[in-house]
C-alpha cells in the first residue's frame, strides 16, 4: 500500500475510498458475458431505481465524472444559441476549466450568489425576443445542491428557482454532485429534493462510489439526443455494466443516504470542535459536509506540518487563513478530534511566538 491508511484528511471528499458495498457490487458484476455500452441487465435494472426516485418517466445514463455529465446534461438541454444562468461560484463556471464552453459550446451567464444559492430574483426578466440574432438566449437555470460554498436548497427554495424559471421560459438543471448530503441535510429523498428539475447531474464518486456520475433526466421534454451526446463527449462506457452497479450499490437501497449522513455529521462535529478553538471561527453555519473556517495567521501551515492535507479557500489564498475542510462517509470521530487537537495546538503554539 503506497500510502497511510490511518490517515485522514480534509482536502476532498474525493480523498476517500471506495464504500465495501459498492466494491462488492462490482465483483459481483464481473462474472460472465453481457452485451456492451449499456445494454445490460445492471443498467436495465438502474432505470427502475430511478424511476423509483425521481419519477415515472426519468432516464438514467451512467457517465464517466461530473464535469461530463454537467456538459452533456446542458448540452441536450440547449440550442446552439442558448445560454445558462447560473451562480458565479457554481462548479460550471469556476472549476471545470471552461469545459462548457470549450466542450458543450455553452454561454454560462454568471450571477452573484454570495453563499453559493441561486437566487430566483436573479431570473427575472431574463426572457428575450426569440427572433433576436445578438445575444445568447437564457433558456437554462443551473445550481447546485450541496452547493459549492456548502449550503444547501430547501425544498421551498428549490420551488422557487423552479417557479422564476418557468415564469422565464427556461429549463432548470442541478448539478447534484453532493445531492445524497444536501437531501440528507434537508431530511427529505432524492425525488423531492429536486422537484421540478428537468435535468440533474447525480454524484456518487464523493459519495462512496469508485467513479461514476449518473445524468438523470426528469422531463424527456427537456433534452434533444441525450445519449447521442454522451457517446460524442466520451461519456459512453463500454463495460456500462460497472458503472450501472455502482449507482445500484448506492441507490436501490439506503446505502446513498447511510453515506451521506455520516460525512455530514463528521463535518457537524468538526465545525463544532473548530468554533470552539481560540482564535477560530466559522465562515459559514454548516449545512452538509464541508466546513468554512477561519484560523489564525501561521496555524494552517503549522497544522499541514503535522501531516494533514486540505486547501486554503479560496483557493488563490486570498482568504487570509480561510480554509475549506470536506468530511467523507469514512471520516470517523477520532479523525475528527484529532484534526481539532492539532489545530488547536497550532493555535498555541503561534500565540506563544
Amino acid at each position: 500500500m503506497l500510502h497511510d491508511a490511518a490517515r485522514i484528511h480534509f482536502g476532498s471528499d474525493n480523498y476517500a475510498g471506495v464504500h465495501p458495498e459498492v466494491l462488492a457490487a462490482i465483483a459481483d458484476a464481473n462474472g460472465g458475458h453481457v452485451p456492451g455500452y449499456g445494454d445490460d441487465p445492471y443498467t436495465a435494472r438502474l432505470q427502475d431505481v430511478m424511476r423509483d426516485r425521481f419519477g415515472p418517466d426519468a432516464l438514467a445514463l451512467p457517465v464517466f465524472n461530473g464535469t461530463g455529465a454537467n456538459v452533456v446534461a446542458l448540452q441536450a438541454m440547449l440550442p446552439r444559441w442558448g445560454a445558462v444562468v447560473a451562480p458565479a461560484t457554481s462548479h460550471i463556471n469556476t472549476d471545470e476549466n471552461g469545459a462548457p464552453e470549450r466542450v458543450g459550446g455553452i454561454k454560462i451567464l454568471p450571477v452573484d450568489a454570495p453563499d453559493g444559492r441561486l437566487d430566483p430574483q436573479r431570473l427575472a426578466g431574463r426572457r428575450i425576443d426569440p427572433a433576436e440574432v445578438h445575444s445568447a438566449h437564457p433558456l437554462v437555470a443551473s445550481f447546485s445542491n450541496t452547493t459549492e460554498l456548502g449550503t444547501v436548497h430547501s425544498p421551498a427554495q428549490v420551488a422557487a428557482i423552479v417557479a422564476a424559471a418557468r415564469a422565464e421560459g427556461m429549463r432548470v438543471h442541478c448539478d447534484g454532485s453532493r445531492l445524497a448530503n444536501a437531501a440528507v441535510a434537508a431530511g427529505t429523498g432524492l425525488g423531492e429534493l429536486a422537484e421540478g428539475v428537468d435535468v440533474l447531474s447525480l454524484g456518487a464518486t464523493k459519495n462512496g462510489a469508485l467513479g461514476v456520475e449518473a445524468i438523470v433526466v426528469r422531463d424527456p421534454a427537456a433534452v434533444d439526443g441525450v445519449e447521442q451526446l454522451a457517446k460524442i463527449n466520451l461519456q459512453l462506457a463500454s463495460k456500462r455494466r460497472f458503472f450501472s452497479a455502482q449507482l445500484l450499490a448506492l441507490f436501490e437501497g439506503d446505502l446513498w443516504e447511510r453515506n451521506a449522513r455520516a460525512a455530514n455529521d463528521a463535518a457537524a462535529r468538526l465545525g463544532e470542535a473548530l468554533a470552539r478553538i481560540p482564535g477560530c471561527e466559522l465562515l459559514a453555519p454548516v449545512e452538509a459536509n464541508a466546513v468554512f473556517a477561519r484560523m489564525p495567521a501561521g496555524a494552517a501551515d503549522r497544522v499541514r506540518e503535522a501531516g494533514w492535507r486540505f486547501y486554503d479557500w479560496p483557493p488563490s489564498g486570498e482568504g487570509a487563513g480561510a480554509v475549506r475542510l470536506m468530511c467523507a462517509w469514512d471520516t470517523p470521530a477520532e479523525a475528527v478530534d484529532g484534526f481539532a487537537h492539532a489545530v488547536a495546538a497550532a493555535v498555541e503554539a503561534g500565540a506563544r511566538r
